[in-house]
């Protein structure tokens, strides 16, 4: 995620291509999860005078600039990571009022509609031209509003909507925690239309700003979570980098890939929710277009018969495998009966202490697991039995898992995970397990690699002393990819006709300077006990020249310069540096057996020595 001027790109963290590396015969099936079908935000803002004054944060800034600022972020994400998602923009508390129902002071400032570049353009003039300055003279400010009118209009917003949605989820900023406060009959009103919302699956979430504000005066009874049960509200918003990082945690709603079975047991099951936490993010796909018309073109696929040259049906095809030289012939159907193992779900094996789980077996992305009511009622509770007593005893549990009925089975260690909250009681970990998929045996390699010669002491302290210095709090989502990175600033200042290009700065390359500062003369030293006199880090190694004679023996070595001090030298980890005829004469002087390898030589030096 960006950070600074709140304009960086990001993608949702679920898995829609879950199954992109299955062959194309393979048939996703969600399991009653992820459907495919358009998510819908409406951001729903107060516009009365309150959130017009520069009291938010410690930058005296506007809240509902701020609001603005959040909600083209949105959509700008949106064209990148969904841009087929709906989104809509509700002012309330205005004195002119543009809606269907023709209610007071409710103005629908963009209808629900995919996001797209004169949207955005819109919500850039008002913040940097004099639609913002001038809002009081286009809208006006009112607290003669019904919030009761305001939600009504967002549920005839979504029923007037040719659209199917997904999910539809309402954001409402304000920084008013007492709305009627001397109204009783509006606030009963308004709490009747919220838990109308509620009942047609229609999420409220509350983006409430300002250290004075006290949700338990109204917004308490108003607020239906939906399936996320929240027992602590989260403090409220005081700086725009929290009220961003909060709208953008909640402008998609966390979508299963699968909703299956656990089986703990003969006859006990509970329903779960399988989550995609990582997925790699891509640039999208090029779209073809007719150079005449720039119109859209669509791509149909057709089999022809090699003899006839005739359209094939999907009866008419068969499919082979070879074995033994013969094309052993299948129907479609009885390739998925082959591929047919199990009904999708996972299977409890049994449990193992946590440490048995070892960082090698890693194969593949982790999933998440979740409690989901929708497939066996009672489901979240016995759900986190389970979570305590594994967290408690420290244990993995491991299940057989199917993830679809045409897919084969696997195994994967079901890690507990207890829930943690951050700052201003916002949920950083959710409680669950994760999904840690392992490898079956055939999978495993066993490598026959060679002894690397062992480090002297002082290297592995100079090698210390370095690690010490250059250790920093390394955070993976705090690293931007700079290819994609470059790739959408160039479309969105192209989109939105900018005239220059947001610069983009690759944090993947190291900070040299700063390395240096740190380490100082570390670095050099550690060299210098390593690697032999004169090697320049990078230089060209060039090959010896063979003698002109052709003759391939060894030199011998020569005592002009002196005695080689080889004792000194396994000390300092310069063995390699020597010839083998020097590392061979001190084994035979001291009584030793010398091999015929290099490294054995070094190996037996070191082991004479006790290094």
């Amino acid at each position: 995620m960006a950070t600074g001027t709140g304009t960086g790109w990001t993608w949702g963290t679920w898995a829609e291509d879950q199954g992109e590396e299955e062959d194309e015969e393979t048939e996703y099936q969600p399991s009653g999860g992820y459907t495919g079908l358009k998510d819908c935000l409406i951001f729903l803002i107060d516009c009365t005078s309150e959130m017009f004054a520069a009291t938010f944060g410690g930058d005296n800034q506007v809240p509902f600039e701020l609001c603005i600022k959040c909600a083209k972020s949105v959509l700008m994400n949106k064209v990148v990571s969904s841009e087929k998602d709906l989104v809509g923009i509700v002012f309330y508390g205005t004195e002119k009022h543009k809606n269907p129902s023709d209610f007071k002071h409710v103005y629908i400032y963009q209808d629900l509609d995919t996001p797209d570049a004169p949207r955005i353009k819109q919500l850039e003039e008002m913040l940097e031209g004099d639609g913002y300055n001038d809002f009081d003279a286009t809208f006006g400010h009112s607290n003669n509003f019904s919030l009761s009118d305001v939600l009504w209009t967002c549920s005839t917003m979504l029923a007037n909507s040719a659209y199917k949605y997904g999910h539809k989820r309402i954001l409402l900023f304000t920084n008013n925690d007492h709305p009627h406060e001397r109204r009783p009959d509006l606030q009963r009103q308004a709490r009747a239309k919220a838990k109308d919302l509620a009942e047609n699956n229609i999420d409220i979430e509350l983006m409430h700003m300002g250290s004075n504000f006290d949700i338990s005066k109204f917004y308490q009874d108003l607020i239906y979570e939906g399936d996320e049960e929240v027992t602590i509200a989260p403090n409220p918003v005081e700086r725009f980098e929290e009220l961003l990082t909060r709208v953008r945690s909640k402008e998609m709603k966390k979508r299963a890939i699968q909703k299956i079975p656990l089986t703990l047991g003969p006859g006990l099951e509970i329903g779960v929710g399988v989550y995609c936490m990582v997925r790699e993010a891509r640039k999208p796909s090029f779209v073809r277009l007719d150079k005449r018309t720039n119109e859209e073109l669509k791509t149909q696929t057709k089999y022809l018969c090699e003899d006839t040259a005739t359209e094939l049906m999907p009866t008419d095809m068969k499919f082979y495998q070879p074995f033994g030289g013969e094309k052993v012939a299948f129907e479609k159907e009885e390739v998925a009966e082959v591929k047919k193992f199990a009904e999708p779900g996972l299977t409890l094996m049994g449990f193992k202490p946590k440490s048995r789980l070892k960082k090698h077996y890693y194969v593949k992305p982790s999933n998440f697991i979740y409690p989901d009511e929708s497939i066996v009622n009672g489901s979240s509770r016995l759900f986190v039995a389970l979570l305590k007593k594994c967290l408690e005893r420290d244990v993995i549990a491991v299940c057989r898992y199917v993830p679809r009925s045409n897919t084969p089975p696997c195994f994967v260690a079901l890690v507990p995970q207890e829930e943690e909250l951050g700052d201003n009681n916002l949920q950083v970990s959710p409680p669950g397990f994760h999904a840690i998929y392992l490898p079956f045996g055939e999978d495993l390699r066993k490598l026959q690699l060679p002894e690397p010669s062992k480090a002297s002491p002082d290297q592995i302290d100079k090698a210390k002393e370095i690690i010490k210095k250059l250790t920093f709090n390394f955070q993976s989502e705090a690293f931007e990819n700079p290819v994609l990175q470059k790739h959408y600033r160039t479309l969105e200042a192209i989109a939105l006709e900018h005239e220059n290009e947001e610069e983009v700065t690759d944090l993947t390359l190291p900070d040299t300077d700063r390395m240096r500062n740190r380490a100082g003369d570390l670095i050099g030293q550690f060299k210098d006990m390593v690697y032999p006199v004169g090697y320049e880090p990078g230089a060209k190694v060039t090959k010896r020249k063979a003698p002109a004679d052709g003759g391939g023996a060894a030199k011998k070595v020569k005592a002009a310069d002196g005695p080689v001090d080889v004792v000194a030298a396994a000390r300092g980890g310069t063995l390699n540096t020597l010839t083998v005829p020097i590392l061979k004469e001190f084994l035979k002087s001291v009584g030793e057996k010398a091999p015929t390898k290099k490294g054995d030589l070094i190996a037996a030096i070191n082991a004479h020595l006790g290094l």
